[in-house]
């Protein structure tokens, strides 16, 4: 084995260990060999080992093609000898084979790793076969600096949506050759997916429409079902628009990017596959139309089914475009179809489940993933809930905050300038995370604990309402549920000032002279209002005085640290949003990052930083000043992360 075969580099931002158990190691053929892009926890198994098609099942719903399985890390108490790293060979290369067959693993490198649940040390193996004498001790490790970069910089992604309606007969009287029809049908169509006549047409999602390629047309009868991934000769991007069939992925893809964009699965370069079945090509022979009677031997029944497909997967781009399709996309929709079908026959002759699948990116993750929602149930019903936390587990995510959710999902639509969806309110889009590139504080050796998460800035005067004077609480308030609605705790729109005096008045906290008054409201009122919209409830610290303030600093910090939230503060007819503390528990120095919801001016960042709208306030200036007033009594509003997935 060569030098570079015992070089592993490792692309995921760290090895998730659990105390015990094996994680699949991910790659992908497009990368240099022994790259491992991210780790997938084992979740089904028994005693001795894991249950293999069960696993596979999830992981080809789970990785996008352009994603694979090349290798294990098996975590024990302190062994890290080279026979634990040949159970975890041998345990990838049975995965892989089921996942991908017995040619994918011809000449193929499995890394075997082992790691000392105990201490966190990892020791890596590789091997090209199931031999015992093959495994060799890795040289080095190289942890990537820019894994982003490495990932979306040489790849694309495809996508390709197709609907299915599936109709058969079945006899009445047999429920088990219906079941027979059914999978026979579904074999059909995934016959026509190679069929010579079937069409596949691939354009771009990703740039303007005057710079986009016009789309191209790949026929079945061009493309190669049987070419080994691992065998096929990548092109450059100098291919010929003429010749279809040398076109590379990049022929779609952005020829420069600007220096902002984030390199992640969301920006990425996208092309749309569609699926159509050509019928209008001239026949040979010339026959007049024929109807043929076969008449049912038993009473027959219509039962139809419906499939909605959407693939994703991922390709360099120097990958050729008729092999994008027949050795990604084509296998994506058969794994897709294969999981539906078998989802649904145990309810075919019931209320079929309406299956849909979704793309997400979740943090720390940096490729894709697809899952398959069952939409009969609501979101948080318990059996959504538990396959949400099975996938958390499987990607080691935390379990208190949604990443899985549809709200979460990747959206991969264009408008017509190219630019994907965002959403945003009526009008111009509100400010986020105004307190970004604000000077610093001023604490000297102060911890500074920060609000986790994005928030949109809102203010008086702001959609043409005037509530100057009187409207502070409820801005914050609006900037508090922008939290919640972005790290997507919640999927309803911010309440306007009426929609929080209706809500009031609905839990029989006002009277209905409230709606429409300009009446002030605080921290109580809040925290009903989040209770009843969101069901997120509220600590409230109430303060004396504001030179009580600065001892509530360390309860503050450990509130951005474990729950992330803004926090309202109130005293008397004034209201704040608090953002962050910065706090020197040794000399008690401490300030606060507030944003003012009573600005009144336009959504300018450096106008509003500038003029201090959004910014540090300590407790006591160098001139013995105190944004906080000593003879005024303070209510915080401490708003709760839900502990839920």
């Amino acid at each position: 084995m060569d030098e570079n075969a015992k070089t592993i580099r490792i692309l995921c931002p760290k090895l998730v260990l659990s105390k015990t158990g094996i994680q699949w190691l991910i790659g992908s053929p497009f990368f240099t060999p022994l790259t491992v892009v991210s780790t997938l926890r084992c979740i089904h198994s028994d005693s001795s080992s894991p249950d293999y098609d069960t696993e596979s099942d999830d992981l080809r719903t789970l990785l996008p093609k352009g994603f694979n399985v090349i290798g294990a890390l098996i975590i024990k108490n302190s062994d890290l000898e080279k026979k634990n790293a040949g159970e975890a060979i041998d345990a990838a290369r049975r995965l892989r084979k089921l996942l991908s067959g017995e040619a994918e693993l011809r000449n193929t490198v499995t890394i075997g790793a082992v790691a000392d649940s105990v201490t966190g040390d990892v020791q890596f193996f590789v091997s090209r076969s199931e031999k015992p004498a093959d495994i060799e001790t890795v040289d080095f490790v190289l942890y990537d600096d820019n894994p982003e970069k490495y990932v979306w910089e040489r790849g694309c992604l495809i996508r390709c949506e197709l609907p299915i309606t599936l109709p058969f007969y079945y006899p009445v009287n047999n429920t088990s050759e219906a079941e027979k029809m059914y999978l026979h049908a579904t074999e059909a169509v995934i016959a026509k997916f190679k069929d010579p006549q079937i069409v596949y047409m691939a354009e771009t999602l990703t740039q303007a429409s005057t710079e986009s390629p016009q789309p191209v047309i790949l026929r079945g009868k061009d493309l190669d079902f049987h070419m080994v991934l691992s065998d096929i000769k990548l092109v450059g991007e100098a291919a010929q628009d003429s010749d279809t069939t040398a076109l590379s992925c990049a022929h779609f893809c952005s020829k420069s990017k600007s220096s902002t964009t984030v390199l992640s699965a969301e920006n990425a370069d996208t092309i749309q596959v569609s699926v159509l079945l050509n019928r209008s090509e001239k026949s040979p022979k010339s026959t007049v139309p024929i109807a043929k009677y076969c008449p049912a031997s038993q009473e027959a029944r219509l039962l139809i089914v419906d499939f909605k497909l959407q693939v994703l997967c991922y390709a360099t781009k120097s990958l050729p475009l008729m092999y994008a399709i027949s050795k990604l996309v084509f296998p994506g929709l058969v794994d897709q179809l294969n999981s539906l079908k078998k989802a649904i026959l145990p309810n075919l002759f019931t209320q079929h489940p309406q299956l849909y699948p979704y793309h997400f990116s979740p943090p720390g993750v940096l490729h894709p993933v697809t899952v398959i929602y069952e939409l009969s149930y609501g979101e948080t019903e318990l059996k959504q809930v538990d396959v949400r936390k099975s996938l958390h587990l499987r990607m080691g995510l935390p379990f208190d905050r949604p990443l899985l959710r549809i709200a979460n999902a990747l959206d991969l639509s264009t408008t017509k300038d190219g630019s994907r969806n965002n959403s945003s309110r009526k009008g111009s889009p509100l400010l986020k995370d105004v307190h970004f590139g604000i000077p610093s504080s001023g604490v000297s050796g102060g911890v500074v604990s920060l609000v986790q998460g994005s928030y949109e800035y809102y203010h008086y005067l702001q959609d043409g309402f005037d509530d100057s004077g009187w409207g502070c609480a409820y801005r914050s308030l609006q900037t508090i549920v922008s939290w919640f609605k972005l790290q997507h705790y919640t999927s309803i729109d911010v309440p306007s000032h009426r929609e929080i005096q209706q809500s009031l008045v609905e839990i029989g906290d006002k009277d209905p002279s409230f709606i429409g008054s300009r009446e002030w409201i605080g921290a109580i009122e809040l925290s009903f209002v989040l209770d009843k919209l969101l069901g997120v409830s509220c600590k409230v610290l109430n303060v004396r005085s504001g030179a009580e303030l600065p001892e509530k600093c360390r309860e503050l910090a450990l509130h951005f640290e474990s729950q992330g939230t803004p926090i309202m503060i109130g005293g008397g007819v004034l209201a704040y949003t608090l953002l962050g503390i910065d706090y020197n528990e040794a000399s008690g120095d401490c300030a606060f990052l507030i944003l003012d919801p009573h600005y009144t001016g336009n959504d300018e960042h450096k106008k509003i930083v500038n003029g201090g709208w959004c910014g540090w306030k300590k407790a006591v200036d160098s001139k013995g000043r105190n944004f906080f007033l000593h003879d005024k009594f303070y209510n915080l509003l401490l708003p709760q992360r839900p502990d839920m997935v």
